[in-house]
C-alpha cells in the first residue's frame, strides 16, 4: 500500500489517497510507467501526481526506514520540487515568526 498526493497548477496537494504499492508493476495498466503517471489520469483538476510517505515526518521515518520526500504530505502542504519534498503550511501565530528548516522540512520558530 502506498499514498499519492494531487498537485495543483501551483504544486500544493489537493488530495491524498491511498493507491497501489510503488513495487506492484505487475498490475500496473498498459501504457504507464508508474502509478503516478496511472493515478494522475483518474483526476482532471489535478497538475500532478507524487507519491508520498505516511511514515516521513520532518524529514526522518518512523521506523527508522529512509525518510521520503520530507513528510507525508497533507491538504494544503507545497511540494517543492527543486529539493523533491513536500513543505507543510506555514503556521501563524501573532507576533511570532517562523522560518524554513531544510534539514527537517518544517518551520521552526525564529529565536530573536
Amino acid at each position: 500500500m502506498a499514498h499519492y498526493a494531487f498537485l495543483d497548477e501551483n504544486n500544493k496537494v489537493i488530495e491524498v489517497i491511498t493507491g497501489k504499492d510503488e513495487n506492484d508493476t505487475e498490475t500496473l495498466p498498459e501504457g504507464f510507467d508508474d502509478w503516478e503517471a496511472y493515478y494522475l489520469t483518474k483526476r482532471d483538476n489535478a497538475s500532478d501526481c507524487k507519491r508520498t510517505s505516511y511514515n516521513t515526518q520532518n524529514n526522518s521515518h518512523l521506523f527508522d526506514g529512509t525518510a521520503y520526500r520530507g513528510n507525508f504530505a497533507g491538504m494544503g502542504y507545497t511540494y517543492d520540487s527543486e529539493n523533491d519534498v513536500f513543505i507543510p503550511p506555514k503556521p501563524y501565530q501573532e507576533g511570532i515568526d517562523f522560518e524554513l528548516d531544510s534539514a527537517t522540512w518544517s518551520w521552526v520558530e525564529i529565536e530573536e
